[in-house]
């Protein structure tokens, strides 16, 4: 891992101000290694500048107090939400379009409210390349 740890993506504010448990299983950490090694570490290759992760993995308590989805890839360490430094829509759009053109091996691609954030995500073995777009 060249450019993204485990410890990133499982770090939450929300979960430091509300003194929830992130910590990760050890399954939880197979499954962020494998999307760090194969579209993270990949992606920030190739966009050639830093990527904020905005949200790594969330145990079940955390994923409820964020209000995110019950069946989330988030809970299981396959999921992480990114952004490009400036927070520029365009940048993150620009970091969207490359994962397609490289063509990583992603789960899941979406564009979060007109590229506010990127949402990725990888299944070992399991990927479906879906892309959506959330208004």
């Amino acid at each position: 891992m060249k450019y993204f740890s485990i410890q990133e993506l499982t770090k939450s504010a929300t979960a430091a101000r509300k003194g929830i448990d992130n910590s990760p299983s050890t399954q939880v950490v197979q499954n962020l290694t494998a999307l760090i090694e194969m579209v993270l570490d990949p992606l920030r290759e190739a966009y050639g500048k830093p990527i904020i992760v905005t949200s790594g993995y969330r145990c079940e308590k955390l994923n409820k107090a964020v209000g995110g989805a019950a069946n989330s890839q988030h809970v299981k360490g396959e999921a992480a939400d990114i952004r490009c430094v400036s927070d520029s829509r365009a940048e993150n759009k620009r970091l969207f379009d490359l994962i397609v053109a490289s063509g990583l091996p992603f789960d899941q691609l979406i564009d979060e409210y007109g590229y506010d954030w990127v949402h990725v995500s990888f299944r070992d073995g399991a990927n479906r390349r879906q892309i959506l777009h959330v208004k």
